[in-house]
């Protein structure tokens, strides 16, 4: 990771051992992603703020029992779904974890691009932004984690069937079947 810095796994050691600027830095890297996880999950921006606080304030809380037996990101998404997990127990009525789907990976990629790319750029965006928003509803919470997990976290599905505590062809199973799903619900965005 030369170009990008210090691996994650080496901020989360520095911090672990006081360099406040290591967490800030694993924090801006990887803000985003677990915001998306988050928030496409739970559907809600209320409730994605207040479990990015607990996921961030658990990462600053453990820093020190992290164990790079795992790569970084892995042990945070496992905090963010646990978090998740958590809070759909607690409002199980309210709560539907939506996960997204590898292939609509076109259509990720205009929902992540620059905002001022212009205001024909922004109504596309919008769009496709809720028309993905629809079709991770139609998936059920299984599949949608998975592909989120994937998707979001940068995620193998090793290690997706980790943080799931699935095996290795249930997860697969589920990517495909979310893939197809989601492939079939988007097919003129994608």
């Amino acid at each position: 990771m030369s170009d990008a810095g210090p691996s994650d796994e080496t901020l989360i050691g520095r911090y672990a051992h006081g360099d406040a600027e290591s967490f800030a830095a694993l924090y801006r890297r990887h803000e985003l992603r677990v915001w998306r996880y988050l928030e496409r999950n739970v559907g809600s921006r209320a409730a994605a703020e207040e479990l990015m606080q607990e996921v961030w304030f658990a990462v600053a809380r453990d820093a020190r029992l992290y164990r790079p037996t795992a790569r970084f990101t892995t042990w945070l998404f496992t905090i963010a779904r646990n978090r998740m997990v958590d809070l759909a127990r607690v409002t199980r009525p309210q709560v539907s974890l939506d996960a997204l789907g590898h292939e609509a990976d076109g259509v990720v990629e205009r929902l992540t691009a620059d905002p001022a790319a212009g205001p024909l750029a922004a109504a596309e965006t919008r769009d496709q932004a809720l028309a993905l928003r629809q079709a991770l509803a139609h998936l059920p919470p299984e599949q949608r984690d998975a592909f989120l997990l994937q998707l979001e976290g940068d995620l193998s599905v090793e290690e997706v069937a980790a943080i799931t505590r699935s095996s290795f062809e249930t997860v697969k199973s589920r990517l495909r079947y979310a893939r197809t799903r989601l492939r079939e619900l988007l097919g003129e965005y994608a």
